[in-house]
């Protein structure tokens, strides 16, 4: 007797497609940061290398300092990030899921509003250097990501959608306070919500590189997307300069411009390909909240 549970062929032959449309780019970035300028200006891209050469890792990693220091300012900044974050999110979450919270209504509004609308670049600056002094500090690198309303709204309707009012009705009859229920039992059912919103402000502090163009002027406090962003610029002008002056790209001081910036994009995406795989259970089922249920 067949299986009615078995899935069709068809179904596994779309998804095995759908995964190579998705890792083909990735491998072609990486055959590029492998090559060398001189395959690339005589064959074009190519998913495998006629000549390889590694110049590109050479260029960024020729001073290992300097890029180790930017990978760690980047993991401290998005672990401390992240779990702040979630802290935050999650407690604002709550309170507006609560519908004995007397400001619930006007917090909704002001979320939702501050989430459409924004104060523009020169009022940010000036908040984050002249009232909090945050610049030149890893503040100011993970107070801005702090919050974000879509995140908040999408906590909060895991909150009122997928835990059981009668849980907490429960928890106050026995006598437990409202910061005993949300350690104790919100927080725990919600491994779901927590990690896709956990991934999205991975993400988010691992991609920022703008943060540290307005408020960061020293060097040691830059993180690994800056640190990249300012050598693929410094490589773009040293191209110039040798165009400018007829230098052969054979004496060019900078050769591998275009695997440079290949291997940059696979250096910053590397981290969090690792770390997807084991938020990818809980990422699905935040996926499907608000979804209709039969």
């Amino acid at each position: 007797m067949k299986s009615e549970n078995r899935t069709h062929p068809v179904i596994h032959l779309f998804f095995i497609l759908a995964s190579l449309v998705c890792i083909i780019p990735f491998w072609l970035i990486l055959m590029i940061s492998f090559s060398s300028q001189n395959s690339l200006t005589k064959n074009g891209y190519s998913f495998w290398p006629a000549e390889f050469d590694f110049a590109a890792y050479r260029y960024l990693i020729h001073d290992a300092e300097p890029i180790l220091r930017a990978f760690g300012v980047s993991i401290l900044v998005t672990a401390i990030g992240t779990v702040v974050s979630l802290f935050l999110t999650s407690a604002l979450a709550f309170s507006l899921s609560r519908k004995e919270f007397p400001l619930r209504r006007f917090m909704n509004f002001y979320v939702l509003l501050t989430m459409l609308f924004g104060g523009g670049l020169l009022p940010w600056y000036l908040v984050y250097t002249k009232v909090l002094h945050f610049q030149n500090s890893l503040l100011a690198l993970i107070v801005p990501g702090l919050l974000g309303g879509f995140n908040v709204f999408v906590m909060r309707t895991y909150f009122t959608t997928s835990i059981p009012p009668s849980l907490m009705d429960s928890a106050q009859i026995d006598g437990a306070s409202e910061y005993r229920t949300y350690f104790s039992i919100i927080l725990p059912l919600s491994l779901p919500v927590l990690a896709t919103i956990g991934l999205f402000s991975i993400v988010g502090y691992w991609n920022d590189w703008f943060t540290s163009l307005v408020f960061i002027n020293n060097d040691k406090l830059y993180n690994l997307q800056y640190f990249l962003y300012n050598t693929l610029m410094n490589a773009q002008y040293l191209q110039s300069i040798a165009d400018k002056a007829h230098i052969d790209a054979a004496s060019s001081p900078l050769q591998p411009l275009e695997e440079l910036r290949m291997a940059m994009a696979i250096i910053a995406v590397a981290p969090i390909a690792l770390v997807f795989p084991f938020l990818q259970k809980y990422f699905v089922k935040g996926l499907t909240i608000g979804a209709v249920k039969g």
